[in-house]
């Protein structure tokens, strides 16, 4: 029997004092999924922000009819991993989309993802890297020195984790939902590294994986930091040792 009550896509933005910029992104995302032919849910994950994200994404149920508002405490806050399990887990979607707040990736290349889906494919990820996908490109390059720290901070993913994904921390990336709701019902690092242990958690439950080429904008704005790279290889290092000691049950 086909559920009436589930959308074809829930798209998850998770935001943390995005007042500036969580208008237009929801404002594009609206006006992507009005021209399409499927049906669709939105999911604000606010993680404890302090400014008027929360009111602004509110105040645009007009642009988007499905709109759902999650406002989480400081308290509740414990990072950006952790408001998109909160997403995923009351999504509704048969599949569920989470993208950043910033827009860096367009919605619109979720239509890139849709035949990865229909062939197959439990989960499909957005990559900036062209090793992993023809025609991946960024529209302005980030600082050398954050070039330099994600290569290598990469390659000792791949060691660690996640081996042959070039770009594993795009914040673009899909789940049917059978696979969001094993994924990330046991997903433990709720900070920046969730994109490498969601990615390993796929290989360990042997998902078909497959990867499209983003066109990414590197907004200035962005709340990546120095030290967040470094934050990123102690939570690899905490994935593998929660793989080694079985600490995701299957």
């Amino acid at each position: 029997m086909v559920d009436m009550d589930k959308p074809y896509l829930s798209v998850i933005v998770p935001a943390y004092n995005e007042e500036k910029r969580i208008g237009r992104t929801l404002d594009a995302i609206g006006e992507y999924l009005k021209k399409r032919d499927f049906s669709s849910e939105v999911l604000v994950v606010s993680g404890g922000s302090t400014d008027r994200t929360v009111e602004v994404a509110e105040g645009k149920g007009s642009v988007i009819p499905n709109l759902s508002v999650i406002a989480q405490t400081r308290a509740q806050n414990r990072g950006k991993g952790d408001a998109v399990k909160t997403g995923m887990l009351r999504a509704k979607g048969e599949i569920r989309l989470f993208t950043d707040a910033d827009n860096s990736t367009d919605i619109a290349h979720f239509d890139k993802m849709r035949p990865l889906f229909d062939t197959g494919c439990a989960v499909v990820i957005g990559s900036r890297h062209s090793w992993d996908a023809e025609g991946a490109r960024q529209a302005i390059s980030q600082p050398w020195h954050k070039r330099i720290l994600g290569m290598a901070g990469n390659l000792f993913i791949q060691v660690v984790a996640v081996w042959g994904i070039w770009d594993t921390q795009c914040g673009f990336k899909a789940f049917r939902d059978t696979a969001a709701e094993k994924i990330f019902s046991r997903q433990r690092i709720p900070g920046w590294g969730f994109d490498v242990e969601a990615l390993a958690l796929a290989r360990k439950f042997d998902y078909r994986i497959g990867i499209i080429p983003v066109y990414w904008i590197n907004d200035p704005m962005s709340h990546v930091r120095f030290s967040t790279y470094f934050r990123v290889l102690w939570e690899t290092a905490m994935v593998r040792l929660n793989l080694i000691m079985r600490r995701y049950a299957a």
